[in-house]
C-alpha cells in the first residue's frame, strides 16, 4: 500500500464514537425513568429458569470429588467381609466405618436436593441409603419434603427417592411395634416427624398429582415402590411386583453399580420386601386413597389405555393388586370392571346373559405388555367373573392359545383357577393338539394342568393319558422312554431318530469352544419341570415317571444325576410325599458300587448326598463298605473328598460299633426330613492322633505299681481330665472339645515353676567312666 494512503492511530476510532451517542440516547430513557420513579420502588432482578437437569442447582466439583472418594470407600466395604478377625477383639468394627458416614451426612447436611439430582452423587446417595440407620434416613426424608413431585419425576432423583422407600419398609415396622431411635441432642429446634408420619405426608403431598404421574417414565417405578411400602400382601401375591421395580435398562445399570447393601456387621439386603412385616393402619387407607384418585379422576377408556401402555402397565398391575387386597375390585365401577368391559357389573345383575367377547380383551391376551396385567386380573378376579371370563375368552379357543407365543401364559395363569368341570372340558378340547403345542416348546400349559390337577386330586388319569399322547407314548412298552422324551422335549419317534449318544466331557468342551454344541441332546428346563410336576401326583400316576428312571442304565441314570438341570427331577422324587418308600429305597441300592463315580462331580456330590441322607444306618452301611476300596479315588477327587468326609471311612474301618451308633443316632436327630446335611456340619475323618488322645495312655510298671500320693492325685484331678472325643455323646452333638477347667492356684504355681530359669544350663554331659 502506498505511504500516502496510510492512515495513523487507532483503528475503528471513528466507528466508537459514532456509536457512543446511540449508546447515550438508549440509556437516557432509562435514567429518566429511573429517576421519575419512587426511591422505595426497587426493581425486582430476573431470576433465571431452573435448567431441568438440576432444578435445584448444581453441585460444587470439590463437593462431588468428595462423594466420588466416598463412593469408593463404601464399595470397598460392601465388597469385602463384615468383620476382618485381625483385628483387636476389643475393637468396634464399625467404630470407624460410623465416624466416616457422619462426617458424610455432615457434608450432605443441606445439600440434599442438589446431590440427589447429580448424575455422579445420587448413586452415592443410594449406597449410603443402606447404611443409615433409622433416626438418619428420618432426618433424610425431611430434608426433602415438598419437592417430592419434582424428585420423582427426576432422571437420577427418582431411583434415589425409589431405593430409601425401600430400605424404609424395616423402619416403619420397628416404629410399628413401638421401637424408635434415640434422638441425639442438637441446637435446631423442632419436631422431627416420625417415619410414618413422614411417608403419609409424602402420600398427601403425590395425591393431588398421582395421575400424572403414572404415565411418567421416572415417577411410575418410584410410585410402585411405594405403593409396596403402603401395601406389602400385594407383593406377596405377585413376584412379579418385584422384578417389575425397575426397567430392564435400570436393573442393569445398577448390577454395574455393584452390590449395595449396609456397610456395619450387622448387614442386610434390602432388594425385597418382607411381606410378613407389620405395618400401620393409616397406610391401609393411603394405598386405598391413591385407587380410588385414579378411579374418579380417570374415564373407562383411559383406565383401559393404561393397559397398553409400557409405563403404565406395571404399576396398574399393582393398584389392581392393592384394590383386590383390599376387597374393591369386586364392586361395580372399580377398576377391575373398568379394565374387564363391565364383567363385573353384569355379574352384580344376576341375569344368565354371556356376554360377547371384546376385542379390547383379546388384545391383551396376545400383546406382550398387557398380557402381564391380564395374567393379573385372571388369577385376583372374582369366581363368578372369571367363570365368565374363561367362557368367554378361553373355552373353545384353546387350541390357538395354548400354541401363541404370549396368549400361551395367560392360559396357563387361567389353568390355575379351573375347578374339576373346566378342567376336564380343557383336557377334551386340548386332547388332539397336545404333539402341536410340544412341538412349538409352549409346555406352559400342560404343566400347569398338571398342578391343577395335583392340587384337585381330580383326572390325575387323563393328564397321564395327555403326557402319554403329547410325546407319542401310545405303547404301555414305550413308556419306558418318558423321562428320556420328556427332558429333550421330542417325541419317542423323533428321539429314536435322533439317537442321543452320551458325549464325554473333553468332547463337549470342545465342541462347546467351536460353538457346535447340539442343543437337542440336552435336557430341557421345561421337561424338568413336567416331569417334576407328574412326581407330585398320586401314586398310580406318579408310577409312571419312577418306573421310567428305574429302567435307565446306570450309566443313563449317573448321567441324568450329574446334569444341573435333570438332577432336580431326583430332587423331586426323593421330596415328594406320594412316590412310595420302596421306590426311593431302590433307586438309592441301584446307585450302589457306583457311588464314588457319581459323587465325582459337583452337582452328583449332592445328588449323593440326598441318597445319603434318606438311607437308613443299615444301608449306610452297605453304601459305605462299597465305597472302602474307592477310598484312594474320593480322597483326590475335588468333590468326592466331601462325600467321604461326610460318610466316615476311616471310623466305619476301626470302630465299625461307634460308627453305627454314630449313624443311627444322626439319623435319629435329623427325624423325617431328607435334605442332605451342609459338608461342615458332617462328621469329619477321624485323625490316628485322635485314637491316641481317646485311648488310655500306657504307662510303665514302675509307675503303675507306685502308690498314688498327693501331687499325683493333683495332676491327675485337674490335667488329667482334657480328653478329646470324636464320637457322638448321649445328647448326639458331636465333635466336642470336652475340658474341664483347671485349678486357677495350680495355673499359677506352674507359671512360677516355667518361668523359673534353669540351673544345669552350664553343665556338660557326664561322662562315663569306663
Amino acid at each position: 500500500m502506498p505511504n500516502e494512503n496510510r492512515k495513523r492511530g487507532k483503528k475503528h476510532k471513528k466507528t466508537q464514537e459514532h456509536n457512543q451517542p446511540s449508546r447515550d440516547t438508549n440509556e437516557a430513557p432509562q435514567n429518566a425513568e429511573h429517576h421519575n420513579r419512587p426511591p422505595w420502588i426497587v426493581p425486582a432482578q430476573e431470576l433465571e429458569e431452573p435448567h431441568p437437569e438440576a432444578p435445584f442447582g448444581y453441585v460444587d466439583p470439590d463437593i462431588k470429588a468428595y462423594f466420588r472418594t466416598v463412593d469408593d470407600q463404601i464399595r470397598t466395604w460392601q465388597q469385602e467381609k463384615p468383620y476382618e478377625e485381625d483385628q483387636a477383639a476389643d475393637l468396634d468394627p464399625n467404630e470407624a466405618k460410623r465416624i466416616f458416614l457422619v462426617a458424610a451426612l455432615s457434608e450432605m447436611s443441606e445439600k440434599e436436593k442438589q446431590l440427589a439430582t447429580d448424575p455422579d452423587c445420587s448413586v452415592v446417595l443410594e449406597r449410603m441409603a443402606h447404611s443409615m440407620d433409622d433416626f438418619v434416613r428420618r432426618v433424610f426424608l425431611d430434608s426433602l419434603s415438598g419437592s417430592y413431585e419434582a424428585l420423582i419425576k427426576h432422571r437420577f432423583a427418582s431411583h434415589v427417592c425409589q431405593t430409601l422407600f425401600t430400605v424404609a419398609a424395616d423402619s416403619v415396622s420397628r416404629e410399628t411395634k413401638g421401637i424408635y431411635p434415640s434422638i441425639p441432642d442438637s441446637k435446631d429446634k423442632g419436631e422431627l416427624r416420625t417415619l410414618t408420619r413422614l411417608i403419609l405426608d409424602i402420600c398427601e403431598e403425590l395425591a393431588p398429582v398421582f395421575t400424572s404421574l403414572v404415565m411418567d417414565p421416572f415417577a411410575s417405578h418410584v410410585l410402585r415402590a411405594l405403593l409396596l411400602l403402603l401395601s406389602p400382601a400385594s407383593s406377596a401375591a405377585s413376584h412379579k411386583a418385584q422384578s417389575n421395580m425397575r426397567s430392564k435398562k435400570s436393573s442393569a445399570w445398577k448390577a454395574r453399580q455393584g452390590t449395595m447393601k449396609s456397610v456395619f456387621a450387622d448387614n442386610k439386603s434390602y432388594d425385597h420386601i418382607d411381606p410378613t412385616r407389620s405395618v400401620p393402619n393409616e397406610f391401609r387407607e393411603a394405598a386405598t386413597r391413591f385407587v380410588r384418585v385414579l378411579k374418579s379422576e380417570l374415564s373407562d377408556n383411559e383406565v383401559r389405555a393404561l393397559a397398553a401402555n409400557k409405563v403404565a402397565s406395571p404399576l396398574l398391575q399393582l393398584i389392581l393388586e392393592v384394590e383386590a387386597d383390599h376387597g374393591e375390585s369386586s364392586l361395580p365401577g372399580s377398576l377391575m370392571d373398568h379394565v374387564l368391559v363391565g364383567i363385573i357389573t353384569l355379574c352384580h345383575r344376576k341375569s344368565d346373559e354371556q356376554p360377547e367377547a371384546s376385542d379390547y380383551l383379546v388384545t391383551l391376551l396376545r400383546d406382550p405388555t398387557s398380557s402381564h396385567l391380564l395374567e393379573t386380573m385372571v388369577s385376583r378376579c372374582p369366581d363368578p367373573a372369571f367363570t365368565i371370563l374363561w367362557a368367554t375368552y378361553f373355552q373353545g379357543k384353546l387350541t390357538r392359545l395354548a400354541t401363541h407365543p404370549v396368549a400361551n401364559f395367560v392360559v396357563a395363569k387361567a389353568a390355575e383357577r379351573l375347578n374339576p368341570t373346566q378342567l376336564k372340558g380343557a383336557l377334551e378340547e386340548l386332547e388332539s393338539s397336545w404333539n402341536k403345542i410340544i412341538g412349538s416348546a409352549r409346555t406352559g400349559v400342560l404343566r400347569a394342568m398338571i398342578d391343577r390337577a395335583c392340587t384337585l386330586r381330580a383326572h390325575e388319569k387323563d393328564i397321564c393319558q395327555a403326557v402319554c399322547n403329547a410325546f407319542q407314548l401310545f405303547q404301555p412298552k414305550d413308556r419306558s422312554h418318558l423321562v428320556s422324551c420328556v427332558l429333550v422335549l421330542k417325541p419317542f419317534q423323533e428321539y429314536l431318530a435322533t439317537g442321543l449318544t452320551k458325549c464325554s466331557s473333553e468332547d463337549t468342551q470342545q465342541s462347546s469352544k467351536k460353538g457346535n454344541v447340539d442343543d437337542s441332546k440336552e435336557p430341557k428346563i421345561q421337561g424338568a419341570l413336567i416331569l417334576q410336576s407328574l412326581l407330585r401326583l398320586n401314586e398310580p400316576h406318579c408310577t409312571m415317571v419312577t418306573e421310567s428312571i428305574k429302567s435307565l442304565s446306570t450309566e443313563d441314570l449317573i448321567s441324568l444325576s450329574q446334569n444341573p438341570i435333570s438332577s432336580r427331577v431326583i430332587d423331586v422324587l426323593f421330596d415328594s410325599e406320594t412316590v412310595p418308600f420302596k421306590v426311593k429305597r431302590a433307586l438309592v441300592m441301584s446307585l450302589i458300587g457306583h457311588y464314588h463315580t457319581l459323587v465325582d462331580d459337583r452337582i452328583g456330590s449332592r445328588v449323593g448326598d440326598r441318597c445319603w441322607a434318606f438311607a437308613d444306618p443299615y444301608l449306610r452301611e452297605k453304601i459305605a463298605r462299597s465305597l472302602i476300596t474307592h477310598e484312594q479315588f474320593l480322597a483326590a477327587s475335588y468333590f468326592g473328598k466331601f462325600f467321604a468326609r461326610n460318610i466316615n471311612l476311616y471310623l466305619l474301618q476301626r470302630r465299625p460299633d461307634e460308627w453305627r451308633e454314630l449313624q443311627s443316632q444322626s439319623k435319629s436327630s435329623s427325624g423325617p426330613t431328607i435334605s442332605p446335611p451342609a459338608p461342615s456340619a458332617t462328621a469329619p475323618m477321624s485323625n490316628p492322633d485322635d485314637d491316641e488322645v481317646s485311648r488310655p495312655s500306657k504307662t510303665s510298671k514302675k509307675r503303675r505299681g507306685r502308690p498314688e500320693d498327693e501331687i499325683d492325685a493333683v495332676f491327675n484331678t485337674n490335667l488329667g481330665a482334657i480328653t478329646k472325643r470324636t464320637a457322638v455323646s448321649a445328647t448326639g452333638s458331636s465333635d466336642k472339645f470336652v475340658v474341664q477347667k483347671p485349678d486357677q492356684g495350680l495355673q499359677d504355681v506352674l507359671g512360677a515353676i516355667r518361668a523359673a530359669p534353669s540351673d544345669n544350663g552350664g553343665r556338660g554331659k557326664r561322662q562315663r567312666k569306663s
